[in-house]
């Protein structure tokens, strides 16, 4: 079992430089997204409008952070700035329908980029990849205290 984890270790250290987005501040001149801004997006979209503590508390990371990340995500048009639907005292962000469309672009590319990728597997492969993945991500989501909604 050492060596298979160690091999996973290898293949994960090897997915993550190969990054389907490529990483710029703010979109790049082709309109690809930030990478950060793709997942704020992705989880405002399929957990509502978010609080900068919501959003830290998600991210597991600092109010300041996540201030840079959604002011530039304002300045984009990606998300808006609305009170609390529950009434509570600290705004929130929404997806603006820019911000929406410009995510649909974005993983419909990215969908493609791994269609590309994965034409030759067969369908049972895909899906037992799509499986393990997300067994690994919730049980890393488990072990961080942090799991991702999913629509």
């Amino acid at each position: 079992m050492d060596r298979a984890v160690e091999d996973v270790e290898y293949e994960q250290m090897l997915l993550s430089r190969h990054g389907l987005l490529n990483h710029r501040k703010g979109r790049r001149e082709n309109g690809v997204l930030e990478r950060s801004a793709y997942i704020l997006l992705s989880r405002i979209r399929v957990q509502g409008p978010m609080s900068i503590g919501e959003l830290s508390e998600a991210f597991d990371l600092d109010a300041s952070t996540l201030n840079r990340q959604t002011t530039a995500a304002m300045r984009a048009g990606l998300v808006q700035r609305i009170p609390d639907p529950a009434g509570g005292m600290a705004r929130k962000f929404r997806i603006t329908a820019e911000g929406s469309r410009i995510l649909d672009e974005e993983r419909e590319g990215t969908v493609a980029s791994l269609g590309r990728v994965l034409v030759d597997w067969p369908g049972e492969d895909v899906a037992a990849f799509a499986h393990y993945l997300r067994r690994f991500n919730t049980d890393l989501e488990r072990l961080g205290g942090r799991p991702w909604p999913r629509p």
